[in-house]
């Protein structure tokens, strides 16, 4: 078995060729790392876009909604396009021109299927618990049947896919090197901003170690190691 994704014309970058990725394992880093993604669809013949969450379970991608979803709906008669992004830093350049954002993205197309096992559509609800926290599923009551029957699941098998990423330093003409002007990589950090107990029920339960710890860091030690720069 292949560990790549068989790229196709319309995963084969174009621009800047030398950042596409369709290796298996770092696609799926990188949709594991995430828990809400863009999927775009057509409905009354107009192209639509919109965020939602999803999981990951092998070789698919689960999104959850309501019976009564129009994107679900509208997402099952026909293909999609997911999107995953994730925003590492800010790369400051000499000029404008040369500026830019330091980033990891996973596009995955193809056309959804609906989920009607009732233990698949169980495991998607934890397989979704596990990308927003580690170890919230098994702190909280999961779906009855009648919440499983009153949610459509989809999930879009992950064949056609590619990653493309951004890391690294400023690439800067070499005129503008002498410029008096700082350059370089502004990190970005994500971080819970403060846990709010919800004053209804228990006071007294311990704020769980996966929220106390909890916080996503771009991988400085990937940026000098993976650089995939402008030039």
């Amino acid at each position: 078995m292949s560990d790549k994704y068989e790229a196709t014309d319309r995963t084969t970058l174009t621009r800047r060729p030398h950042r596409g990725i369709y290796d298996k394992d770092a696609i799926r880093a990188i949709l594991d790392e995430g828990f809400m993604c863009n999927v775009a669809y057509v409905h009354e013949g107009a192209p639509r876009v919109l965020p939602t969450g999803y999981g990951r379970m092998g070789d698919y991608i689960y999104i959850h909604g309501s019976n009564q979803s129009t994107m679900l709906s509208a997402a099952l008669s026909g293909e999609v396009c997911v999107l995953v992004t994730h925003v590492d830093g800010l790369v400051l350049a000499r000029s404008l021109y040369n500026h830019s954002v330091n980033y990891r993205s996973v596009v995955v197309l193809g056309r959804p299927e609906e989920v009607t096992d009732p233990q698949e559509k169980l495991a998607s609800f934890e397989a979704y618990a596990r990308h927003v926290l580690k170890g919230r599923f098994a702190d909280v009551r999961p779906p009855n049947s009648k919440e499983l029957n009153s949610t459509t699941v989809m999930r879009i098998p992950i064949v056609e896919a590619v990653a493309k990423m951004r890391a690294g330093p400023p690439t800067d003409f070499e005129f503008d090197l002498d410029r008096d002007c700082w350059a370089g990589e502004l990190l970005i950090k994500q971080v819970f901003a403060g846990a709010i107990r919800d004053p209804q029920g228990r006071q007294d339960v311990p704020v769980p170690r996966y929220i106390e710890e909890y916080e996503k860091l771009p991988s400085v030690e990937r940026q000098e190691v993976d650089n995939t720069p402008d030039a």
